[in-house]
């Protein structure tokens, strides 16, 4: 098991909001299909390189982009909110180019947050976000 997969809780709390398709061919693992999608997110790596015990990586992409064309990603986030009782808490972060015009300033005046990197000068933006508190759906 890695880190990156699902509990047990999080999949009881999960498996039930999942989109049912009784007919046709029957679907790939939606826990190992899900963990997958998690391990790419989380790592950051490209879909190519998902492992194989998380199964055909296509199965991966499709079921991902064919979610969130559908909202159910939104519901899934959802339901694990309440299930945690709205403790749920993200932080997002991106690293952003900066070029020399934001960078001009008065001497004195060094509260930039700006790295050095070996593609120039950047920094770091983060985002996080809380549910409301009392929020009712």
């Amino acid at each position: 098991m890695s880190r990156y997969d699902l509990t047990d809780f999080e999949w009881r709390v999960i498996a039930p909001l999942l989109p049912n398709k009784p007919r046709g061919v029957p679907r790939v693992d939606d826990r190992r299909v899900l963990n997958g999608i998690f391990w790419v997110l989380r790592s950051g790596a490209p879909w190519r390189d998902l492992p194989e015990r998380y199964g055909p990586r296509t199965a991966c992409y499709n079921r991902f982009v064919r979610w969130r064309r559908a909202g159910v990603w939104d519901r899934l986030m959802d339901a694990i909110t309440k299930a945690h009782d709205g403790k749920v808490q993200m932080i997002d972060t991106s690293i952003v180019r900066v070029y020399q015009q934001g960078c001009d300033g008065k001497k004195g005046d060094r509260d930039h947050c700006l790295g050095r990197s070996r593609g120039g000068l950047t920094t770091k933006i983060h985002a996080l976000s809380m549910p409301k508190a009392g929020r009712s759906s």
